[in-house]
């Protein structure tokens, strides 16, 4: 039984986690971190008792968090300290907090994904073929999600740029066409197209729990590891070593 602490725990991807997790036999979630400002420390979230106390890292097997990304940085340097495995879901990291992540790496095992969906880092494998294959065709990505998401473009159509340019191409995160609308989870897509022909690559998001359940499959998966820091990639497609 893998021992799980969630962080971020009475936030909606929190309380999906929790609720997956509940019907699972290898997994149990433990804890829940919230900040201190929060209105439910000392209380019971979706039958889990929320803490601010990060040293309660030290009771998991595993740390999965969808914070933001200050309290990210302090959760990870509790994981560092009680020498924990992290799931990091958290959008919106700068350089200096992913140099941190990377850095924590060499103590602890570390999963870091823009996004968590299964489908979505398929999306990221079928990309890399096809950008690699149709090397003289333009290309266009696009993304749309729910008004309340702040950064923009998405962390995922930001790793979508990062793929197809790493075959060749030369396109910026700002020629990402960026919607905010209602409660849109979460769409992608990306076209590549030629005088003859169009060939569109997409995937559309039902639901938060897609996410929920990639970093499910991460937390059990990556407390098997040695340090390193590990992407979505690794899970799904079995990779024995890390980026770290």
């Amino acid at each position: 039984m893998v021992k799980i602490g969630i962080s971020g725990a009475c936030g909606k991807m929190g309380k999906r986690i929790a609720a997956l997790a509940g019907g699972s036999k290898d997994l149990q979630v433990v804890v829940g971190f919230e900040s201190s400002s929060h209105p439910q420390i000392g209380q019971v979230c979706e039958g889990l008792k929320v803490t601010d106390n990060v040293e309660e890292i030290a009771e998991c097997d595993c740390l999965i968090d969808f914070s933001a990304p200050e309290a990210t940085m302090k959760y990870l340097d509790a994981a560092v300290k009680a020498k924990k495995p992290v799931v990091i879901g958290t959008t919106g990291l700068g350089e200096l907090e992913q140099k941190k992540i990377k850095e924590a790496s060499k103590t602890i095992p570390i999963v870091f994904s823009p996004n968590m969906s299964v489908g979505v880092n398929l999306l990221f494998k079928l990309l890399k073929i096809a950008a690699s294959v149709l090397e003289n065709y333009a290309v266009y990505a696009e993304e749309a999600h729910h008004i309340h998401k702040k950064d923009s473009p998405s962390g995922t159509a930001k790793k979508i740029v990062q793929i197809i340019n790493s075959q060749g191409f030369n396109i910026k995160n700002e020629d990402v066409k960026a919607v905010r609308e209602d409660e849109i989870v979460g769409d992608h897509k990306v076209v590549f197209e030629s005088p003859v022909d169009k060939i569109e690559l997409s995937h559309s998001a039902k639901t938060r729990d897609i996410f929920a359940k990639g970093a499910l499959l991460a937390a059990g998966w990556i407390v098997k590891k040695e340090a390193g820091l590990y992407s979505m990639d690794d899970v799904l497609f079995g990779s024995k070593e890390s980026h770290g």
